[in-house]
């Protein structure tokens, strides 16, 4: 018996040391209830009492007499936390979502088995710098709808990256700035990311490549949103759900996209998209896509969505399926690789292009690209040479880069390319000789020093302004285009031309002083130098009827130069200057036929000694034949012989025997004269006496 109650008491005893909740338990347990407004809805007894039971309190679970869990959600709970929590370090799971708590959110620093925290859609408005510190087996933290640090904001610490097991994070409506921290997209264990309603900014991180998240809420973000491209999310195979509504991402639509097999909710509403639909995104079978309010061109597709909506977009078209005018894709595919800039974007809409910003038409096609100063970036496109009936284009002063595509030497109509002021690089494309290429102001382009300049017929054109184009249309005036503007440019860019200009025409203008100099001198010592070699281009006069009696033979000597200039030489011995298509020649009339000094050298054998006939008053006579068998008699006058007396006497000479008349004699003369100081630059005379085959023995 005594054995029997012993055990019994031993019992009973144990039972009490286990049951008893640990003090600290409590003591967190018992500030909890009395900093409550309402107390009484939890039903805890007001004293004594056991939290762990038995039996345990209601919404208090405990393990070997520790608290584990608070489960206290949607209660309408109000007033504030202990701030002593953090003490409940067996804590695991904590359920207090849906209440009217308020106040300074206490830390939860250290709570290392905390694993489920569901804090959201209450009142706390401030949250601890450490309150994530330590919770190195947290899954799921919810957040939302608490108002933190309402002046200033917060984001996300750094310690939360040690939450390596963490798969939910929602935080959405919690007043969280600045950029989408990066080390959430390097989190192995995330799968969820909901953010909604804050104000983050900034593009989507890189460390989201290939991310394994499933779901990604980040709309709606207040104050501009959150920008960039949004290519990095086509890298996330796993998502189901994505909403980027209500920010400013920018950019195209990725064509990867359609990789997302196990995407069935995609909301883009409200952005600033931008280009065409991919067909890999119209090809999917979504249940729900929404690109509302962006800026998408180009054709509307026929989707495979069950549900879609495309509102107030910039599609040329208003029925899924029509296509866009070859000239409209073209221009988009222009658009496209200088990045689309905003202005032309806002304005490029429908299928009329005549209509658009910086385009004109003749004729119902488009004819000029006009677009200078328009802050254009990236490169040209290969597709502008599908506007067959361009006739300029004009991207001046813009940032381009690149080569100029080789196929816009196809555009036939094509008169004018402008393309100064940019950073165009070689090589150049051959255009047609009708096309004014300009390149000036592109330093990859032979160290922006020549104005590369081809084409001709065509006036020179300032490429700092727009010039004035005749178009058919009544729209082609744009008053509102820089292009008209170019008046108001700033006095810094002028004193930057002007000194531009000083720097390159100083040493022009000092080489055309030299060549000034150099060129005449360099003339004249060629001249000097080659007045003695005579041409072989002479011309040969028949004879003219000699009964005239003004009858007489021009003898020209042709000194082989591009004068046009010859020098003529009478009878008498007066000289003049007359233009001929023959070269400086000197011309002596004598007679009725002219022949050239070298042809005089051939047939006499360079006035060889066999070819001596006999010697006269002033020199050797020569015999020769010409070409067409006539026998010529040559005599040479030696330069040792001339003086004034001397060659008035020759040409005395010569006027006698001019006047000779024989039935069978062709009476001529050829006469070159060498250019020497003295007289009238000539120092050499030759007289030919021409007689018929019968006369030519007596000569």
């Amino acid at each position: 018996m005594r054995k029997k109650l012993a055990s019994v008491l031993l019992l009973s005893l144990v039972t009490v040391v286990f049951s008893t909740t640990d003090s600290g338990d409590l003591d967190v347990l018992m500030q909890f209830r009395d900093e409550l407004d309402n107390p009484e809805l939890l039903k805890w007894p007001e004293k004594g009492g056991d939290p762990c039971g038995p039996p345990s309190w209601n919404h208090i679970y405990c393990e070997n007499s520790r608290v584990t869990q608070i489960q206290a959600q949607g209660m309408g709970l109000k007033g504030t936390l202990p701030q002593n929590l953090n003490k409940l370090s067996m804590l695991k799971n904590i359920g207090l979502q849906r209440n009217q708590l308020s106040g300074k959110l206490p830390s939860f620093s250290g709570l290392s088995n905390l694993r489920y925290a569901y804090l959201d859609y209450n009142n706390f408005d401030s949250i601890p710098s450490d309150f994530l510190d330590g919770l190195d087996n947290l899954e799921v933290l919810a957040l939302d709808a608490n108002n933190f640090n309402a002046s200033t904001g917060w984001s996300f610490p750094k310690a939360l990256e040690n939450s390596a097991q963490l798969t939910n994070l929602s935080c959405m409506n919690c007043n969280l700035i600045g950029p989408l921290p990066d080390f959430l997209g390097s989190m192995p264990s995330l799968t969820n990311l909901m953010l909604s309603g804050n104000r983050l900014s900034g593009e989507i991180q890189g460390t989201f490549n290939g991310s394994a998240l499933q779901t990604l809420w980040l709309n709606n973000q207040l104050h501009g949103g959150m920008t960039g491209p949004i290519d990095v999310v086509a890298t996330m195979e796993s998502l189901t759900v994505l909403w980027l509504h209500g920010n400013h991402f920018t950019g195209t639509i990725p064509e990867r996209i359609g990789k997302l097999t196990l995407l069935k909710d995609l909301n883009l509403n409200s952005n600033k998209l931008v280009g065409l639909i991919p067909i890999s995104l119209a090809n999917m079978r979504l249940q729900n896509l929404n690109l509302n309010n962006n800026h998408l061109m180009g054709p509307i597709p026929m989707f495979k969505a069950s549900k879609v909506t495309f509102a107030s977009n910039k599609f040329c078209q208003a029925t899924q399926g029509l296509l866009c005018s070859p000239e409209v894709m073209a221009l988009i595919e222009f658009l496209g690789v200088v990045n689309y800039p905003s202005k032309l974007v806002s304005s490029w809409s429908g299928n009329e292009p005549c209509n658009w910003l910086g385009i004109r038409c003749n004729s119902g096609k488009v004819s000029v690209i006009n677009l200078p100063h328009y802050n254009l970036s990236g490169c040209l496109s290969p597709s502008v040479a599908k506007l067959d009936s361009l006739s300029q284009i004009r991207l001046q002063s813009n940032n381009l880069s690149g080569p100029i595509p080789n196929n816009w030497t196809s555009l036939k109509s094509l008169e004018t390319l402008d393309l100064s002021g940019n950073n165009i690089s070689g090589p150049l494309p051959k255009f047609s000789r009708t096309v004014k290429l300009v390149v000036t102001g592109n330093p990859l382009l032979n160290g922006d020093k020549t104005d590369h300049t081809k084409g001709a017929n065509i006036p020179p054109e300032s490429s700092d302004s727009p010039p004035n184009i005749p178009t058919t249309s009544s729209q082609d005036s744009d008053p509102g285009s820089p292009a008209t503007n170019s008046s108001l440019k700033s006095t810094k860019t002028k004193g930057f031309k002007r000194n531009t200009f000083v720097l390159i025409m100083a040493p022009v203008a000092s080489f055309a002083l030299v060549a000034f100099l150099v060129i005449p001198l360099s003339i004249y010592f060629y001249k000097k130098r080659k007045d003695s070699n005579l041409s072989s281009t002479s011309l040969v006069i028949p004879p003219r009827d000699p009964s005239d009696p003004d009858n007489m033979v021009k003898v020209v000597v042709a000194a082989n130069n591009t004068n046009g200039n010859t020098s003529t030489l009478t009878g008498s011995g007066s000289a003049s200057r007359n233009s001929s298509s023959i070269g400086e020649s000197h011309v002596i009339e004598a007679g009725n036929l002219v022949i050239s000094v070298q042809v005089l050298r051939n047939v006499t054998k360079n006035f060889a000694a066999q070819k001596e006939l006999g010697r006269g008053g002033f020199g050797v006579v020569y015999k020769g034949e010409l070409d067409d068998g006539t026998q010529i008699a040559v005599k040479r006058m030696e330069a040792g012989v001339i003086t004034n007396k001397a060659l008035d006497e020759f040409q005395a000479e010569i006027a006698v025997l001019s006047k000779v008349r024989h039935p069978i004699w062709y009476l001529f003369w050829v006469i070159p004269l060498k250019a020497m100081r003295e007289f009238l630059f000539m120092n050499i005379c030759l007289k030919v006496l021409l007689a018929s085959i019968f006369s030519i023995g007596r000569a």
